[in-house]
């Protein structure tokens, strides 16, 4: 920890694009995750008419690594017209992913090493890879020293139809055996996080994502996917329940501990696909290029805590030490952009910043952070209603923050997400 104010070079955002983001086993079943990376690139090449040549580097985050494509930046990239010329890697930080992608998009301008740099994300839940079991897999790599029906048959010997189950990826900690979804059902126990605190900020999630939607202020920055075979094309999100309402989510039972969890698939986010990318840029070379940037980076934290009792509190821990740095009291920031893996976190976050005895305790603070006014807080829905593909949410939370700055006249935005292993980010725009 111990975020820094951005030195260097000013960094601009010039803005950002995604595809529509949609329910995992939907309208992109067929597709790989470069695919919908390199719809969100092309997309975002043409909405401010960018000649691929001028880029120096495209960074995108992913999760669910495709074995095929591994590294899905170069895939993304090359399927989309940039030079291979261009560098191209991908990065991953579980739900942070995209936004540590643009965090290294952002250090390498600062540096002089990047002029251009595209970043983002890319996600598929709908093929996941899905291994056999440890067992298969060293007889299948032994295989290939077989010279016979012999060798095949003394290979199959010893496995059990255990070791033919595939071995699918994981939704559990690594470190601590829980999933997501059980760390949120602690974190709302520990703070006395209510159900309909909870549903209730699902609800207007869903609400304003849908009205936004109805007002076309997602209309420039959802490029429109032409899935094939047929190539219909797919323009809008598709997991927004606008016509929710607080009895329909009260009656969903609890996902994680049947007898007395508050946390419902209605208060979680949902498997999702879907890519996003930003553009960003020197100062200088947006003048030269004749670029109007949306906003520019002050600052940015990147923390780690503790897995078990911290797992989603990164926002609480990285927005105070990115507002310190940018010199911004919490006051004055307009926009907030926050990722809701469930309203739980983004209760959290709320209610923490603004908790004297916890800010001392914790962070060490002689007063409370702040009280964030919850109206300024994802105005155009969240993640509960728009969907969450892991690797590309981050650049989505950016994108539409500098849109929401320009269109309110905000001077301050912040960007914030947690993710799993505890690690949570934090980014200070101004306009």
């Amino acid at each position: 920890m111990g975020a820094k104010k951005l030195l260097g070079r000013t960094v601009v955002v010039v803005g950002g694009c995604r595809t529509p983001f949609l329910r995992s086993g939907t309208g992109y079943t067929d597709l790989m995750a470069y695919e919908l990376g390199a719809m969100a690139l092309s997309g975002l090449l043409q909405r401010y008419r960018i000649d691929p040549v001028v880029v120096d580097r495209v960074i995108l985050g992913t999760v669910l690594g495709e074995p095929r494509t591994t590294n899905l930046a170069r895939e993304a990239a090359l399927s989309c017209g940039i030079p291979p010329s261009c560098p191209a890697f991908t990065v991953t930080a579980a739900c942070a992913s995209s936004n540590v992608a643009i965090q290294s998009g952002v250090e390498a301008i600062a540096c002089g090493a990047a002029d251009v740099v595209i970043a983002g994300g890319a996600e598929t839940l709908s093929d996941v890879p899905i291994r056999f079991g440890r067992e298969v897999r060293k007889r299948l790599i032994q295989s290939q020293k077989a010279r016979g029906v012999l060798d095949y048959v003394r290979l199959l010997q010893g496995l059990s139809l255990k070791d033919l189950a595939p071995d699918t990826p994981a939704i559990a900690e690594f470190s601590t055996g829980l999933t997501m979804g059980q760390s949120a059902e602690r974190l709302a126990k520990r703070l006395g996080l209510t159900r309909k605190e909870q549903d209730t900020w699902a609800l207007k999630s869903h609400q304003k994502a849908a009205t936004a939607t109805e007002a076309g202020l997602y209309r420039g920055q959802v490029v429109p996917a032409r899935v094939p075979p047929s190539f219909a094309t797919i323009e809008t999100d598709n997991g927004i329940r606008g016509d929710s309402t607080l009895e329909k989510l009260s009656s969903l039972p609890p996902a994680f501990d049947r007898s007395f969890g508050t946390v419902t698939a209605g208060n979680s986010s949902f498997l999702t696909d879907g890519a996003a990318a930003c553009l960003l840029m020197s100062a200088e070379k947006a003048e030269e290029l004749g670029v109007a940037p949306m906003a520019r980076v002050v600052s940015m934290a990147l923390v780690g805590m503790d897995p078990l009792e911290e797992l989603l509190l990164g926002p609480v821990l990285s927005v105070p030490e990115a507002l310190e740095a940018a010199d911004a009291p919490l006051g004055e920031v307009g926009v907030w952009e926050v990722h809701e893996a469930f309203a739980a976190p983004a209760l959290a976050l709320v209610k923490l910043l603004a908790d004297k005895a916890w800010c001392r305790e914790r962070l060490g603070r002689k007063d409370a952070v702040g009280k964030i006014d919850p109206k300024k807080v994802n105005a155009w829905g969240g993640s509960l209603a728009l969907g969450h593909p892991f690797g590309a949410t981050g650049a989505r939370l950016v994108t539409t923050c500098v849109e929401r700055m320009e269109r309110e006249g905000a001077s301050l935005g912040v960007v914030t997400t947690c993710a799993a292993g505890a690690l949570g980010h934090a980014m200070v725009l101004a306009r």
